[in-house]
């Protein structure tokens, strides 16, 4: 089993920055991959972005281009999100898989989930 355990959400406003952090313990040897998804109420889980565990591939998804980062250090995973605009408000979920999938941008790829991180961008 692999844990996942996120911190860095919080209240930001408008074109500022945060960053998210996300600790994996457990079997760790066993993970291809670890990235990000959020979702806010009443919506379907949403990717972000996504890492492999030696940090070769990246996944992001577009609306989030160029304004968030993810990163990989040891067993920590970060995402670096800047510009931040009032519908990245969500709970940020850090999510980890062990086999690498023919869609890694698909909520259904991802086996292991943290219990997820407030962000809240105010106008």
């Amino acid at each position: 089993q692999v844990q996942l355990v996120e911190s860095g959400g919080g209240l930001v406003q408008t074109g500022g920055s945060l960053r998210l952090s996300c600790a994996a313990s457990g079997r760790t040897f066993e993970i291809y991959s670890m990235g990000w998804f959020r979702q806010t109420p009443g919506k379907e889980r949403e990717f972000v972005e996504a890492i492999s565990w030696r940090g070769k591939n990246i996944w992001y998804a577009d609306s989030v281009k160029a304004r968030f980062t993810i990163s990989k250090d040891k067993n920590m995973v970060y995402l670096q999100m800047n510009s931040l605009k009032p519908e990245d408000t969500a709970v940020y979920y850090c999510v980890a898989t062990s086999v690498l999938r023919a869609a890694m941008t698909n909520v259904d790829s991802y086996e292991y989930w943290g219990q997820g991180t407030q962000v809240t961008v105010s106008t």
